[in-house]
């Protein structure tokens, strides 16, 4: 087997960015996602959470199964991510029940449809949890981005996001819609708030 592949240093640019904004370009990958909507504090997101993380940890040990998949190599699980947007725009940003989302998992590309169909299939018949139902297997990227690292609660972003948007418009970037990605590096239920790390994301254009 080769080297472990580690999100944090293989990744870094991606993963473990400075805490000043800058500009990346994110190319195509390879995720599990449910998308949803409401207050991501409530049982549902965290239903669908788990889900996301069974089926990856499922092709994580998958090596220790009978049917290996093609290419595998060891690798540590990606963090949760969140595309969010509002279902409403009339409603403030701050009003969390007005929340839609995609959340996700990054996937080691040896991961064909055959195998997520597989992996699915095994889970499924593992643990009752109706979001498994719920989980595809897509490509996505966020193509030319302004991203940046933030600490500290999730309600305090919008300070980041204006740090952004500042930096976007002083060096000539506009800022193409309200809809964000957030990559979740800590587990709020371990971290205090004043500590959580959080990768904010937005898609950009060049004026």
């Amino acid at each position: 087997m080769s080297k472990k592949v580690e999100y944090k240093k293989d990744f870094k640019h991606l993963y473990m960015p400075k805490t000043t904004p800058e500009i990346v370009e994110v190319p195509k990958m390879p995720f599990f996602m449910v998308s949803g909507s409401g207050d991501p504090n409530g049982e549902e997101f965290a239903r669908a959470t788990e889900a996301l993380y069974s089926l990856s940890y499922a092709v994580r040990m998958s090596y220790k199964s009978d049917d290996v998949p093609d290419g595998f190599y060891e690798y540590t699980v990606f963090p949760l991510e969140g595309v969010w947007d509002l279902l409403d725009y009339s409603k403030p940003s701050t009003d969390k029940s007005n929340f839609k989302y995609t959340i996700m998992i990054r996937q080691p590309d040896f991961l064909t449809e055959k195998g997520f169909e597989r992996f699915l299939e095994q889970m499924k018949r593992n643990k009752a949890n109706p979001f498994l139902e719920k989980v595809r297997f897509e490509q996505m990227t966020d193509g030319l981005s302004c991203q940046m690292m933030h600490i500290g609660s999730f309600d305090d972003e919008p300070k980041s996001f204006e740090r952004m948007e500042a930096y976007c418009e002083e060096n000539g970037y506009s800022r193409t819609s309200k809809i964000h990605r957030e990559i979740y590096l800590s587990d709020p239920r371990k971290t205090e708030q004043a500590k959580l790390k959080t990768v904010l994301r937005f898609h950009v254009q060049k004026r």
